[in-house]
């Protein structure tokens, strides 16, 4: 009788673990695979300015879609303020510039760097956590992104690129297909950010969604679940 019992508890524990597991899978997936990075180069970004003399309003009446730019160099410290306007952490409990479904932050961002003062040309990863940018490749590859954008030429003539990728399974594992929604809404947020900094920095942007992905993805070297969104040109205008 002992033995029926221990038996049966046994079994009951046994799937409950399972049950635990399973929960956990779903709940914390496995992080996407990572690039092979040249030699994990980090650079540290200037920390974000969180003011400045130029009011939200302002931004607001002056945004446009800039397409035009002069060629002229940007410097790490805006680097530090788009990537930051982006995705940049603003509390300790992790949230971020832009808001986010269930706080589950899908998004990535990329820069495609051409001409920006004191940082080597490629592409690199922004990282939110510890706001700091890793180096993915070497070389200037605005040329190639511009092809991949179908020959909008203000993709390779602006400083740098940003491209947004969403990671769908971080907001589908909680939210089902509608999470799909969730992370074009959540991409939208943030290019509206980039878009008001690059305002009040004084410099032009655009949002472009016309590109092939597979093509993008191949230039950012990004893990098969990164679906690029969003292709951002950034120059001075």
């Amino acid at each position: 009788m002992l033995r029926r019992v221990a038996g049966a508890i046994l079994v009951v524990v046994g799937i409950t673990v399972l049950v635990l597991v399973s929960l956990f899978t779903q709940l914390y997936p496995e992080p996407a695979p990572k690039q092979n990075l040249e030699s994990e180069t980090i650079i540290a970004l200037p920390p974000p300015r969180l003011d400045s003399d130029f009011s939200i309003e302002e931004a607001l009446l002056l945004r446009r879609s800039v397409r035009e730019y002069t060629g002229e160099p940007l410097t790490l410290d805006e680097i530090s303020q788009l990537l930051w306007a982006a995705q940049g952490i603003t509390d300790p409990r992790g949230f971020r510039t832009a808001p986010s479904a269930g706080g589950l932050y899908p998004l990535e961002v990329y820069l495609v760097a051409g001409d920006v003062e004191n940082l080597e040309a490629g592409v690199y990863r922004y990282r939110p956590q510890g706001h700091e940018l890793v180096k993915i490749q070497s070389g200037d590859l605005r040329e190639a992104l511009c092809n991949a954008a179908l020959g909008q030429t203000w993709v390779k003539e602006a400083a740098v690129d940003l491209v947004i990728v969403g990671i769908y399974e971080r907001t589908t594992v909680k939210y089902g297909d509608r999470g799909i929604r969730y992370v074009h809404m959540e991409a939208g947020h943030a290019a509206q950010n980039v878009c008001l900094q690059a305002t009040a920095l004084g410099l032009g942007t655009v949002t472009v969604g016309a590109f092939y992905d597979d093509q993008v993805q191949k230039i950012l070297m990004a893990p098969e679940n990164e679906k690029p969104l969003y292709v951002m040109p950034v120059g001075r205008k």
